[in-house]
């Protein structure tokens, strides 16, 4: 079984991506052909390759995963067959050994900044870098499939 734990953050308002050293920028594009609750599906498009992605329930920072590269032709119809859609952009960061994935968002979200950092397991011990504010890991309204959605309106 795939299983995925991954804590999700806000930047502090102060956060300036000219402030840190990333070492890769992905473009990724996702569709969500189901955001049930206990089951979503979300097609990817990413660095020239697409994938599949099938997500159980989040059960704290855990849930099982299971993602399939499919061809990228397949994946450019499967976009199309649903207007429940997101563009961002991925910075990936290195730091205390951990790689933190910083996400800023494009279209209708644009202004939106999350950062995520996947775990070994729950109760791996995650030193947070000065820049990560508020987590929101557990919030409804910062998973992706929500957001696609529902949009996103930004806290006071």
């Amino acid at each position: 079984m795939g299983i995925e734990i991954e804590r999700k953050f806000l930047p502090k308002p102060d956060f300036e991506l000219s402030d840190i050293s990333f070492f890769k920028v992905q473009e990724i594009k996702q569709a969500y052909l189901s955001t049930d609750k206990n089951l979503t599906i979300r097609v990817r498009l990413k660095d020239a390759k697409a994938f599949i992605t099938i997500k159980g329930i989040n059960k704290g920072w855990k849930r099982s995963e299971y993602e399939y590269e499919i061809p990228y032709s397949e994946g450019i119809e499967l976009m199309e067959m649903t207007s429940l859609r997101i563009e961002k952009k991925r910075y990936l960061y290195l730091e205390n050994s951990k790689i933190w994935e910083i996400d800023i968002f494009e279209g209708n979200l644009a202004g939106l900044v999350l950062v995520e950092v996947e775990m070994e397991s729950e109760n791996e011990d995650v030193l947070i870098p000065s820049w990560v504010g508020k987590e929101v890991s557990e919030d409804i309204r910062f998973t992706n499939s929500y957001l696609a959605a529902y949009g996103y309106e930004k806290e006071n």
